[in-house]
Formats: structure tokens, C-alpha cells, sequence
């Protein structure tokens, strides 16, 4: 979901990687790939989703592709070089209609592999693609993946402890819902993991979709997750702002004034209702750097400064080593 990229970038053909079937091979584009749920997904349409890949980007070595007919959520894991024990899940964006797995994903690992970080990047259904009960869809994916990622922590060196969620765009409202309904029971336990928590450690939620029901709301992201016409009170409770309570983890926020397509409004808000329960967070605003902007803006645009400040409070809260 990234309007700044959209006036330069065009869309190549789509290319297909998982078939409809039921017993589809899950996304791999190298490394570990986690399976989710067993089987079909909770939810399954009888025909399930056709996926492709979008390459938006004209230049040939650049990647910024965009997932879509996502027919089982999956875990991708990048390792660390010299992992240190903490671990992110990485949450990328696309209004609810699609996943920006390179700039909100891929990117995203390379720069906290760098600093021993051990990434997972959540491929997660998108909620208009035919599953029941569309609306929490991607927070099931979400719940369960926390989950997945703590029972096989000794498999990767991870400190069950010290996994954090990395939300961009509407990946920022998946992020911010798992930090803030994070015990909701969303589906049936399946197996051992579920006994465990999904309550991440840190979630850093960069130029996110916060609410759903204020008028600075990103419509896009809300239609796609409920459709049109959804009943106020629903879009409400669906609110991330909505759902803070004394349980609710450290939040770290980072925005762009100038962003056209997710207001800033959206950070402040979360932003407040942090502040007003007394939680831990911490809340940059930058005057510019636009939407989408991940981790490619050059050093002379201000929102290029959020990773080394989201590596800092991370670090004051114990979930990267100091």
C-alpha cells in the first residue's frame, strides 16, 4: 500500500506460484518456510485461492513484488548471521488487499538479520479471498504465528521472550490488533503451540492503519477487511486505539506528517490511548517521508531514522541486547 511508489512503478504480468488445490506447495523464496495451520486454514473456502506474484518495479534487479491468492499463511524465516536470541515478526502492508513482501518484508530482514535479528515474515490471508469470517482472518494468522514462532524457538536460538511484531501500513493494524487482542480466542487450538501466548514482546507499528472508525481512517484498508457498509459498533471494536488495556504491550510508532494515504492521525490516536492507560511507547513523527516508505529512503529524508530509533527502544526494553 504504498502511493509514493505508484507514480513510478508499473505493473509487469502476474506470475503464478500456488495453485488452487487444495494441497498447494506453500510460497518459498528460499529459507525456511512455516506452515501455519495443518491443513487447510480455519475457515477454508471450498475453492481456495489462486495465488500470484505482481512485480511492480520496471528495473529488473530492483524487487518489489506483491502477493495475492494467498491460500495458506506461511512463515518465512531469514536467519541471522550471529543471531542474539531476539526475534521479530514481520507483518508487510497492502491495504488488506495484497502484501508488499519485499519493501514491508524481505527488506525489512536484511537490515535486522544484520543486527542478529532472526525474522519472520508472515504471509497472512487476506480477508476479501473467500474465507469465513473475513474480518478476523489475518488475526488468526497473526495469533498463530506468535504462537508457532515461540513452540519452535529452541529451533532457531530465539528467546521465547524477545519476540517482537513489525507492522507497516495495514501490516501496522494487523500488528497493533495482535498487541492489542492478543488472548482473544479467534479459532480452535490445533496442537501444543496454542497453549501458548500470542502476546508479542514489542510491536512497532510504522505509518499503520490504526482505526477503522474515525474519519481519518484508511477506507481502503477498513472495505477490505469487512467490506462496504460494515455496522459502526464492529468497525469501532476493530479500532486498535479502542483496544488498549493494561496488558497491552510497548508500542513504538513512526509516521510521516506528509503521508497522503494514511494520516498521521492514525499514530496519534494509538499514541493517546497509550499515554491515557499508562503503557510504554514511544511515538515519532517526521515531517516528511510520505507512505510506504520502509526502509529505502535516503538518509537526507527524515523518516529514514526510524530503524535505528525503533533498534533503540527496542534495546531500552530489553528485547534487542544493549
Amino acid at each position: 500500500m504504498t502511493p509514493s511508489r505508484r507514480d513510478v512503478l508499473v505493473a509487469a504480468a502476474a506470475l503464478p506460484f500456488i495453485g488452487a488445490a487444495a494441497h498447494a506447495a506453500p510460497i518459498t523464496w528460499g529459507g525456511d518456510v512455516i506452515q501455519l495451520w495443518p491443513g487447510n486454514a480455519p475457515g477454508a473456502p471450498a475453492k481456495l485461492p489462486v495465488g500470484k506474484v505482481e512485480q511492480r518495479s520496471k528495473d529488473p534487479g530492483f524487487n518489489d513484488r506483491w502477493l495475492t491468492g494467498i491460500d495458506r499463511a506461511t512463515l518465512m524465516v531469514r536467519r541471522a548471521p550471529q543471531p542474539n536470541g531476539a526475534a521479530v515478526l514481520l507483518v508487510p502492508g497492502g491495504g488488506y488487499g495484497f502484501l508488499s513482501i519485499d519493501n514491508e518484508g524481505e527488506e525489512q530482514a536484511r537490515w535486522l538479520n544484520a543486527r542478529g535479528v532472526t525474522c519472520f515474515i508472515l504471509s497472512y490471508r487476506l480477508p476479501g479471498e473467500g474465507w469465513a469470517n473475513r474480518a478476523t482472518v489475518p488475526l488468526l494468522d497473526a495469533q498463530r504465528a506468535m504462537r508457532v514462532i515461540r513452540a519452535r524457538a529452541g529451533s532457531y536460538g530465539v528467546d521465547p521472550k524477545r519476540v517482537a511484531a513489525l507492522g507497516f501500513s495495514a501490516g501496522g493494524h494487523l500488528a497493533g490488533s495482535l498487541a492489542t487482542r492478543f488472548d482473544e480466542r479467534t479459532y480452535a487450538p490445533v496442537d501444543a503451540a496454542d497453549q501458548l501466548s500470542a502476546r508479542p514482546d514489542l510491536a512497532g507499528l510504522i505509518y499503520p492503519v490504526v482505526t477503522l472508525s474515525a474519519p481519518f481512517t484508511h477506507g481502503g484498508s477498513r472495505d477490505a477487511l469487512f467490506g462496504q457498509g460494515a455496522d459502526a459498533a464492529l468497525l469501532r471494536a476493530a479500532s486498535v486505539e479502542t483496544r488498549v488495556t493494561a496488558e497491552t504491550p510497548p508500542i513504538f510508532l513512526a509516521h510521516a506528517s506528509d503521508d497522503g494515504l494514511v494520516p498521521i492521525g492514525n499514530s496519534i490516536a494509538l499514541y493517546q490511548a497509550m499515554l491515557e492507560k499508562e503503557r510504554e511507547t514511544e511515538f515519532h513523527g517526521f515531517d516528511k517521508g510520505g507512505h510506504g516508505f520502509g526502509a529505502r529512503l535516503p538518509k537526507t529524508v527524515p523518516a529514514s531514522a526510524w530503524p535505528e530509533l525503533f533498534a533503540a527502544y527496542a534495546q531500552r526494553i530489553g528485547v534487542l541486547p544493549a
